[in-house]
């Protein structure tokens, strides 16, 4: 019996009569597992599918088994799930768990949604980006073409009164759910020790909560980096039977799965976890949670096109949610690193995702949709017109937009690949060049998070010779090796394999049609600082083996405002970027006054 079971009879009942309603349910209620199975049997599915969004990959393959295990079947029967590279659905599939994107996808190919009789948004407080389209789209299909359609958003910190002015006057239901009590104590660092390393006093509180409670530990950190740091400090230095697992998105799903089942009899676990424990997820044995009290966060610049990955505090929404995690199986424990003088001046919400975002996928899947300006959608929040006139530009220019905002053919053709705008014309342009087949390598990897990551220098040429596997790749997952692939090898199209191996200038060439706007040339005399086309600039490691080429093509940078450092990157000749983008080059010489000099 689990908390949410209590209100399932109620929510059955509301949508007999309505068909959009907010679930309110704090973290643990069970609201992910038991709200889809129990609308199975409503009269007005009509054997028809439901479908949720689950804003992660590891919570939609977690929560799509558990649901299969409860019905004693395997995913794929009944419970399905569908994520950008791993599918396990069937004709027999009644509910479906998708990720992010694939919502967007499924309405656009079929605006009336026929085949499915309910569309379910879990954990919506977390507002990504997909989360408020998908909204906004199936609200529209379902007011003017499907009004049978039932809409369920679920959420455990719901600021209702924003999605309450969108949807209208719809019936809110709220589980109090069961929550054990959790005692909070604050352990911020001492005001002489205010730069001392976070990994430290998060090994100091974790060796204090390993002596004085009982139970298995969650300790919150803003990302894998930390999570190393702070595992190689315990490593030798914890009890025996003690386990420390690391728990983040870019980890083989094998080690995933090791961080969320449950510790052996006789066994603790130390779980180190990035924001993807903070909901969905289920791990067991867990009654004490630490809280760093830090978040990371991708921040879209209009200004520059880039995004780039920001630190900060936690909101208050969060850091209740993350407390949560300690009371599901019996009074618990939280520690957070900061005062409770601080726990004051945390802003309620975490900043939804449409205004910090890069808009351009959006605004491409609008254009599709036949809404060329945002005040066309129903928003929970508007996205900034900076964000969205970024979007539009960049769009015109690789000729996906024609002037009046409308999708081109080749905006079309673009958009059905799934991938960003950016690396669809880089596969497109591919074809054309005869590099179809690299392009759509290309395209696969900076579509995922890096496989060899920034330990293995920025040459993106070294991540296509592991895809061909002419490098060997130790250390990698090959489950996602082989999911990249498989990306790779639906973009490849009609383009086929070539035999010969691609080279350097050949990788950067492709990449200039993705980020035209981040060629970058040697600074004079500044090796290895580079000078963008965007007019920013941008580093390698000295280290990295890029920095001895004059002119190369940057797909990953980490944003920073003054100079962003390069993570993935390719050599480009000169002669190729005259050739290809010839259209775009434009000289000119301008005359300035400088008053002070008087010339």
């Amino acid at each position: 019996m689990l908390p949410i079971d209590e209100i399932l009879p109620e929510l059955k009942q509301t949508l007999e009569r309505s068909t959009t309603v907010l679930l309110q349910a704090p973290p643990g209620a069970g609201k992910t597992t038991r709200v889809p199975l129990a609308l199975l049997d409503a009269p007005w599915r009509d054997d028809k599918t439901i479908l949720m969004l689950e804003p992660r990959r590891l919570a939609a393959r977690s929560a799509a088994r558990f649901m299969a295990k409860q019905l004693g079947e395997k995913p794929g029967q009944t419970v399905g799930y569908r994520t950008r590279l791993d599918t396990k659905v069937s004709s027999a599939t009644r509910i479906e768990v998708v990720t992010e994107g694939i919502l967007t996808r499924l309405i656009q190919a079929d605006p009336m949604l026929e085949n499915y009789a309910a569309v379910l948004f879990d954990e919506f407080h977390e507002r990504s980006l997909q989360a408020d389209l998908g909204l906004a789209l199936v609200r529209e299909s379902q007011q003017a073409l499907r009004e049978d359609l039932r809409v369920v958003v679920m959420s455990a910190t719901l600021d209702t009164g924003p999605i309450a002015r969108v949807l209208g006057e719809v019936p809110v239901l709220r589980s109090e759910g069961r929550a054990f009590p959790v005692e909070v104590l604050y352990r911020p660092a001492p005001a002489q020790a205010r730069r001392v390393w976070m990994a430290d006093r998060v090994v100091a509180v974790i060796h204090e909560a390993l002596q004085r409670q009982p139970g298995s530990v969650l300790v919150f950190l803003p990302g894998a980096g930390e999570i190393r740091r702070v595992a190689q400090q315990l490593q030798g230095a914890v009890p025996d039977d003690v386990l420390v697992t690391p728990l983040f998105g870019n980890l083989k799903s094998d080690e995933q799965d090791r961080a969320i089942a449950p510790a052996r009899p006789g066994q603790r676990k130390v779980v180190l976890a990035t924001a993807i424990a903070e909901t969905s997820l289920t791990i067991e044995g867990v009654r004490v949670v630490i809280d760093s009290g830090q978040q990371r966060r991708a921040v879209f610049d209009a200004n520059s096109g880039m995004t780039r990955l920001m630190t900060g505090r936690v909101s208050k929404a969060s850091a209740e949610q993350r407390k949560g995690r300690a009371g599901r199986i019996e009074p618990g424990v939280c520690y957070r690193l900061w005062s409770e003088s601080e726990q004051f001046g945390l802003a309620d919400f975490t900043p939804p995702e449409i205004q910090e975002a890069d808009l351009a996928p959006l605004v491409l899947e609008l254009a599709q949709w036949g809404a060329r300006s945002p005040d066309q959608v129903a928003w929970i929040d508007t996205p900034p017109q900076s964000h969205w006139h970024q979007a539009v530009a960049l769009l015109q220019w690789l000729d996906m937009l024609a002037p009046d905002g409308a999708i081109t053919e080749h905006g079309k053709v673009a958009r059905d690949l799934g991938v960003h705008p950016r690396l669809a014309h880089m596969v497109l342009r591919g074809r054309a060049l005869g590099l179809g087949a690299l392009a759509a390598d290309l395209a696969a990897l900076l579509g995922d998070r890096d496989l060899l990551g920034p330990g293995a220098g920025a040459d993106l040429h070294e991540r296509v010779r592991l895809l061909h596997g002419e490098r060997g790749h130790g250390g990698v997952d090959s489950a996602r090796l082989q999911s990249v692939r498989q990306a790779a090898k639906r973009l490849v199209g009609s383009a086929g394999r070539s035999q010969k191996p691609p080279t350097e200038s050949e990788v950067g060439r492709l990449l200039a049609q993705a980020y035209p706007d981040r060629i970058g040339r040697r600074r004079a005399g500044q090796a290895p600082r580079y000078q963008l086309s965007n007019g920013k600039g941008a580093s390698l490691r000295d280290d990295d083996a890029l920095a001895r080429h004059d002119w190369l093509v940057a797909a990953e940078l980490d944003g920073q405002a003054r100079e962003a450092m390069i993570y993935l990157a390719a050599p480009v000749d000169l002669a190729d970027l005259e050739q290809d983008l010839a259209s775009h080059i434009h000289e000119r010489e301008e005359a300035v006054w400088d008053d002070k000099r008087g010339r």
